[in-house]
């Protein structure tokens, strides 16, 4: 016999144990924001959201549930019911909500309880839980200190910290390298919300297991394609110490021909099939162009008949080789000048500089000093 679980404003338990939600708002607020353990599984389509929301406004809450009973004919309920019935047999351990645990939970709750099944629901719903996270994110933003990943572009700054135990990986959370060439082959990133959710969860997550511990973040700008960081995170970032990867040129120019040609092509030629090679030429001309005012005019010409040239010879002779005159006239005539810049204009502790070996030996010293 299963075991009763009551409703929950434990909001926190449910973060940090990653438990399975239930989410039956309609698809449009789900994809709006929602979080990271959530499903969606609607009592209402967006169709039927709308009108109900049109029928409340004119005509008050008793007219909206009678058009709402109107609406959930036969065929749709036990299509509804089939959803969340599985989902209730997968995780005997998860609630459900709606927007602010009210109608639309309660009603789900207690059509899933006349088959049955007792399944709990989230008292205050995706609001409250929302309003949570973003109160959980700025304690945490005060309270946990930072490291900076930092380090001129090119330097191999993610694969180093996603090989420190103590991080969060941005980029990795918004879909996106943070650069002009950063997106995905599929272009797609989480909505602002969500993106702002998991990081909350992330930094809880590290605060409650690993009190008073540094993370190391890698070196952002205020926007990461198009997720933009919130403003208290973002000051947060300028302001803290930072440990500096020092790599030569000529790796990182390998690096970035490496992560941004090799590894990037085989996502493109799935995506896009027979239209790969015309959708990565334009990835490459058209994030180019994205710079092309700050490169000059002179630069961007050389660059862009450098890289319309290799872009031939890699379709045909699958190397990237060619690629790299290019990047590295954009690494010390744009992007390094750049960062040197950036760094200057920054009064923060430089707590390390040195290769990769060393500065990961350094990191493992430093968590294991706190």
């Amino acid at each position: 016999m299963r075991e009763f679980r009551s409703d929950t404003t434990d909001y926190l338990q449910l973060f940090l144990n990653d438990i399975p939600m239930m989410d039956v708002r309609a698809p449009v607020e789900y994809r709006r924001g929602a979080f990271p353990n959530a499903s969606n599984h609607p009592l209402l389509d967006d169709n039927q959201r709308e009108q109900i929301g049109i029928r409340y406004k004119n005509a008050g809450q008793e007219e909206a549930i009678r058009l709402g009973l109107q609406l959930a004919t036969a065929e749709i309920r036990a299509q509804r019911m089939n959803h969340w019935l599985e989902f209730c047999r997968d995780n005997p351990q998860g609630y459900l909500y709606c927007f602010r645990g009210g109608l639309r939970s309660r009603t789900t709750q207690s059509w899933i309880r006349e088959q049955g099944v007792e399944f709990p629901l989230i008292k205050g719903g995706y609001k409250a839980m929302r309003r949570f996270l973003i109160d959980e994110l700025e304690t945490s933003i005060q309270c946990i200190p930072l490291v900076i990943v930092s380090g001129l572009t090119g330097s191999g700054k993610t694969r180093v910290l996603r090989r420190i135990p103590q991080h969060i990986d941005f980029e990795g959370i918004a879909n996106h390298r943070g650069s002009a060439f950063g997106r995905e082959a599929d272009d797609y990133q989480p909505s602002n919300i969500d993106w702002e959710n998991r990081v909350s969860i992330e930094f809880l997550k590290h605060r409650h297991r690993r009190p008073n511990k540094p993370v190391f973040v890698e070196d952002e700008s205020r926007r990461i394609g198009r997720i933009s960081m919130p403003e208290i995170l973002y000051r947060k970032m300028q302001q803290a110490s930072r440990a500096i990867l020092q790599v030569d040129i000529d790796s990182r120019v390998r690096l970035i021909s490496e992560d941004y040609i090799l590894n990037a092509w085989p996502g493109y030629q799935q995506a896009y099939a027979d239209c790969a090679e015309e959708e990565f030429s334009r990835y490459v001309l058209d994030n180019l162009k994205r710079i092309q005012k700050r490169l000059g005019g002179e630069r961007y010409k050389q660059v862009r008949q450098c890289f319309e040239a290799a872009l031939k010879e890699f379709f045909i002779a699958h190397s990237d080789a060619e690629f790299h005159q290019g990047i590295k006239i954009l690494l010390t005539d744009y992007y390094d000048p750049m960062y040197r810049y950036q760094l200057d204009n920054k009064s923060t502790q430089i707590l390390f500089e040195g290769p990769e070996q060393a500065y990961l030996e350094w990191a493992k010293d430093y968590l294991d000093s706190y």
